[in-house]
């Protein structure tokens, strides 16, 4: 339980960096969103590979669709734009957080693999989603990023609310 207490604390605190810091720019937010996206396509496809239980499978399967179709957006958009996104201190912690959540789940099988998936994707979006609402989108400056984010942080809180049914479900 502790540990999975301060694996949320950390996807919380790498979330809220820009907020800490001066409000990212363009190429720095256009990072921070795909590096969140891919982040949830690794732990579906890892859900994908470890759960048995049906609608988990479902949800992974939707992650997976979902995300690379953002990210397939995002990448067209700033290939169109010629902006390079930029790497930064809140996606390189959104990477080391991820990877040390997928290797948690890595260590749990059936029930218990399933229900560490789906709170992890409860708070996961819970995060991504508040860090859209609070940070991103109000500092995007291109109103096609801008746009896109916006379209994104509603699918995004749809995925929040079918993870939530899920885990009271699972629990």
């Amino acid at each position: 339980m502790r540990m999975k207490l301060a694996a949320l604390a950390a996807a919380a605190f790498a979330l809220s960096a820009p907020v800490q810091a001066q409000a990212p720019n363009d190429a720095q937010i256009a990072h921070i969103a795909y590096t969140a996206g891919q982040i949830d396509v690794a732990a579906a496809r890892q859900a994908l590979q470890r759960s048995h239980d049906a609608q988990v499978r479902a949800f992974a399967r939707t992650m997976v669709r979902d995300h690379e179709a953002v990210n397939r957006q995002a990448v067209a958009l700033v290939t169109r734009l010629h902006v390079t996104p930029a790497a930064n201190p809140t996606s390189a912690a959104l990477s080391s957080q991820a990877a040390a959540t997928l290797h948690r789940l890595a260590t749990l099988r059936g029930a218990a693999f399933d229900r560490a998936y789906v709170d992890n994707e409860v708070v996961y979006h819970r995060n991504v989603n508040g860090a859209l609402r609070d940070t991103l989108i109000p500092a995007a400056r291109n109103a096609e990023l801008k746009s896109l984010l916006q379209s994104g942080l509603a699918l995004f809180t749809e995925h929040q609310t079918h993870a939530e049914h899920l885990a009271s479900r699972l629990h």
